[in-house]
């Protein structure tokens, strides 16, 4: 899919919207958490073009036995690139402690992997906080309205850059970037479990999805969507718009 003509000018506004950010919040520069995978370098770079890779923190956070060394290569390759500070952490030990602590064992992939994507969130802040700057999210539009991020974990962040992008125009504004061609073109995944891919767990592949999303947000009705790429896909990506509409909103509270 060609990039969109109205996001040509999405690295100015983007690098704007960081550096504006960061001045308005006071902070010293920025961190974020360096998978190896497309959003995480796609912000990286981004991230070291509006503030200098001096003010910017790279942080690797594997877990051995289940991060690809693939991956690990990749986080370190783009640090090289941006010559941005990096700091690697294995979390293993600390998921150990859960685990001594906690039924591990007896939880699903996804309980665990929640419990993953948190521990790295919270290495990040601690990071943050210390040198008083901003944490920087890495999600994306397609997964922020699917649903497809931990509460508390990736979902949270100080400001995300990329999240009015569709996974395709990620992809395209990596290009643009000089992003890695092999980070653009590796299948996207959370790295929470041995195998993991995003389009496997969320059941419909990025680029249905992105032109769901993209009929949904044109005004065109679910029987409409429903003619082209059909009843289950369209009831798939509207139940888990619903189902996530938890992560994009403040907690309820009672009007008293």
């Amino acid at each position: 899919m060609p990039y969109p003509m109205a996001r040509k000018d999405a690295e100015t506004l983007i690098v704007k919207f960081i550096n504006d950010q960061t001045k308005a919040a006071g902070a010293g520069g920025a961190v974020l958490g360096l998978s190896g995978g497309l959003d995480s370098a796609t912000v990286a770079f981004l991230a070291a073009e509006a503030l200098g890779p001096d003010r910017v923190l790279a942080l690797i956070l594997p877990e051995a036995g289940v991060t690809p060394e693939e991956d690990l290569e990749d986080a370190r390759l783009v640090a090289s690139i941006l010559g941005v500070e990096t700091k690697e952490i294995d979390i293993s030990k600390i998921l150990d402690r859960y685990s001594e602590l906690l039924p591990t064992a007896e939880a699903s992939p996804v309980v665990n992997g929640n419990l993953k994507a948190r521990v790295r969130m919270t290495i990040l802040y601690w990071h943050a906080n210390l040198l008083g700057r901003l944490v920087l999210g890495t999600g994306n539009k397609t997964e922020i309205m699917l649903g497809y991020s931990t509460k508390f974990g990736d979902a949270a962040a100080d400001i995300f850059p990329i999240a009015d992008l569709y996974k395709d125009e990620v992809r395209e504004l990596a290009k643009r970037l000089e992003v890695p061609r092999r980070i653009i073109e590796k299948a996207p995944t959370a790295g929470l479990w041995p195998g993991q891919t995003d389009e496997a767990e969320l059941g419909i592949s990025y680029d249905d999805a992105n032109a769901i999303l993209r009929g949904i947000e044109a005004g065109r009705s679910p029987e409409q969507l429903a003619e082209e790429w059909g009843a289950d896909k369209v009831s798939l990506v509207l139940g888990r718009i619903e189902a996530g509409r938890h992560k994009r909103e403040l907690p309820p509270t009672p009007d008293v």
